[in-house]
């Protein structure tokens, strides 16, 4: 048996990890409505904030929680579903980037106070 430090630790990881679970679940429900998952709802998010020449796909896999290959996945179906458009880099063959397109935008602000509503609620 371990430690009470070590006891209230684990207690502590288990709450974190009810959270997340209670949290995801809310925004996965929310966002379905607007035919968004938590991935593409935070791809798309950190696109909007980026420039008129979009986001490399390798800086967006470090801003994300998505590994390479899982953000890959992600942006193809919102290529797929017209809210991304992925490009070739003018002065990088090697590098893709990633824009959002103007459904692409309308969806997130359609979806955003879902979104926020249920961070408010459950996170506030």
């Amino acid at each position: 048996m371990g430690t009470t430090a070590e006891t209230d630790l684990v207690e502590t990881w288990h709450q974190v990890l009810d959270r997340h679970a209670r949290v995801m679940g809310a925004l996965e429900h929310a966002l379905a409505e607007h035919q968004l998952g938590v991935s593409e709802y935070e791809v798309l998010e950190a696109l909007a904030d980026e420039s008129e020449a979009g986001c490399r796909m390798h800086d967006l896999a470090g801003s994300s929680h998505l590994s390479q290959s899982a953000l890959s996945r992600v942006v193809g179906r919102l290529e797929h579903d017209g809210l991304v458009q992925r490009t070739m880099c003018a002065n990088d063959r090697r590098g893709i980037y990633a824009n959002i397109t103007d459904e692409g935008r309308a969806r997130l602000e359609a979806a955003r106070p879902a979104h926020r509503a249920v961070l408010e609620r459950e996170l506030g």
